[in-house]
């Protein structure tokens, strides 16, 4: 008989294990606690994977070793598969930007100190077999002349990194999954889980279910779930919020990198359409999974200016729409969440990402899919 694998929660982590482990001789299902999308252009990612912009930083991250890049840059290479390979499977557009990521540097970023830092990692990656390149002068006025040079004196650019539209992917990865025998159950609420002798019963809003193995990859539903299990994971929502712009006219001629400056993002969407993003909003007080951050528009006014302030030319933009998501961060510990719950024998968790979901996706699948087809907990690696 076939191994049967639950997993809990449908953004964008639960939806690439599940296409992942579709491809084993196992059965998977899935459960959400949200209703199951009605029109075809409606969403099933209204939470972090809905708020957030997919950009993909591996090689540009500085880590320079460790769990978690090793994880960033597998999940880049696969990437450059994997969005082809659902393309072809299920018919669907999943708009991916392969035009690389370019890092401003202002006057307070040139010091001896950071430039050294730089000029090693390059170093580092060039050993890994990856590229960066640092751009100054005539070479980046060419390649950006949309950018303010009083503010811009050099940029880093990683010609390999990616950003990729979340929601488009995780539709993508669903319908893959489905078409590879994953059942998905929406409008359906995990409320607890116990461990048997011979497989783990799903306590769920609908009725309950065996399965030999379950995943919880709920991001922030993750901590009523291991509360309600006895060992609790605290995950704490972080609010960003983000806008969409759209330009009469793409800024520049060639080159449509992603481009980042002191932690805000600007998207390329193609034509004249542009994300800017992300504001990092905590909750204030003391903490409770009841209570999370509501939007501050004077940070989303602050963010705005802040692009302005590296590129002018978004002064002129329309504003298309704006939003914002809760984003899972573990409290006093790395992200993510990659491991075995403690004290039950086939219960994994593969949750808060916190800003890095999208990226670390692929990679997180790969742990889990390894560990299920070894049929132990024990062989996960920390991250």
């Amino acid at each position: 008989m076939k191994q049967a694998i639950t997993i809990v929660g449908c953004g964008i982590i639960g939806a690439s294990i599940a296409y992942h482990l579709s491809k084993l001789d196992l059965t998977v299902t899935v459960l959400d606690r949200l209703p199951a999308p009605i029109a075809p252009d409606e969403t099933v990612c209204s939470t972090s994977t809905g708020a957030a912009l997919g950009v993909l930083m591996g090689a540009i991250s500085k880590k320079e070793k460790g769990g978690n890049l090793r994880m960033r840059l597998d999940s880049i290479q696969a990437y450059n598969q994997l969005i082809p390979e659902l393309e072809a499977l299920t018919g669907q557009s999943i708009p991916f930007n392969r035009q690389g990521i370019l890092m401003l540097q202002f006057a307070a970023d040139l010091t001896p100190e950071n430039l050294a830092r730089w000029e090693r990692l390059l170093e580092v990656r060039r050993s890994q077999g990856w590229r960066l390149e640092i751009l100054s002068g005539d070479r980046l006025k060419a390649d950006a002349p949309y950018l303010n040079f009083e503010a811009v004196k050099a940029a880093v650019y990683s010609p390999d990194d990616r950003q990729v539209n979340p929601v488009a992917l995780t539709r993508a990865l669903i319908k893959a999954a489905q078409q590879n025998g994953v059942t998905f159950h929406f409008d359906t609420t995990v409320t607890s889980a116990t461990d048997g002798e011979t497989h783990t019963t799903i306590h769920t809003s609908t009725g309950e279910l065996s399965t030999d193995w379950l995943v919880i990859a709920a991001g922030l539903g993750s901590t009523p779930l291991t509360m309600a299990m006895a060992q609790p994971i605290e995950i704490r929502p972080v609010l960003g919020q983000a806008v969409h712009l759209r330009l009469a006219k793409p800024l520049g001629q060639a080159l449509q990198p992603v481009i980042t400056g002191d932690d805000v993002h600007l998207v390329p969407l193609g034509g004249g359409d542009y994300w800017v993003g992300a504001t990092v909003e905590f909750s204030e007080g003391e903490f409770s999974e009841f209570v999370t951050p509501l939007p501050d528009r004077s940070q989303l006014e602050t963010l705005m200016q802040q692009a302005i302030g590296f590129c002018p030319g978004l002064a002129q933009a329309e504003i298309i729409r704006t939003w914002s998501g809760l984003r899972p961060r573990p409290h006093a510990r790395p992200a993510p969440i990659v491991e075995p719950l403690p004290g039950y024998r086939r219960i994994l968790l593969a949750t808060a990402h916190y800003r890095n979901g999208v990226l670390l996706a692929p990679a997180t699948a790969k742990i889990v899919q390894a560990a299920i087809a070894r049929e132990t907990c024990e062989t996960i690696v920390g991250v």
